[in-house]
């Protein structure tokens, strides 16, 4: 696994009310500190990435639908420099993945209908200044297909 990538299966908990999922509590290892929960959505096939934060580290869980989320450590100090990882989250597979600052993901919406991501960040976002660095979804600086992978 990249250094620093952590995960936590979600558990669901249903009754004849509903059902709830806990995903990110204060006690949990991953979390650091809170800065913002945001929600986005993705649309079925399409990708959204690669993007970076150099202070925030995030927190990702699919409430709906799934996602193909992948990472790259770019890091020179890391001793998974060049490792690409994968995971598949979301509905059939609830997860929580933490992505620590300094490693590049990305994901693609795999399910049928558009995919509903919350991510609890370590920092609240800063317009003047936005801790946001971005390469193309097809760049060849990452060693990563986003295509079906058949056999």
């Amino acid at each position: 696994m990249i250094a620093g990538v952590q995960v936590k299966r979600l558990r669901v908990i249903p009754d004849e009310r509903g059902r709830l999922m806990e995903i990110l509590r204060c006690d949990d290892p991953m979390f650091t500190q809170f800065g913002q929960v945001y929600m986005t959505t993705t649309y079925p096939k399409v990708i959204k990435a690669w993007h970076l934060h150099r202070r925030q580290e995030d927190n990702i869980a699919v409430v709906k639908g799934m996602l193909k989320l992948a990472l790259y450590d770019p890091r020179e100090d890391s001793p998974t420099k060049g490792e690409v990882e994968e995971f598949f989250i979301g509905e059939h597979n609830p997860l929580l993945v933490h992505v620590p600052a300094g490693v590049y993901h990305g994901w693609k919406c795999i399910s049928e209908s558009e995919a509903i991501v919350i991510n609890t960040v370590s920092r609240p976002y800063n317009y003047e200044d936005p801790d946001e660095h971005r390469l193309p979804y097809d760049t060849d600086q990452i060693p990563y297909d986003w295509e079906i992978k058949m056999g």
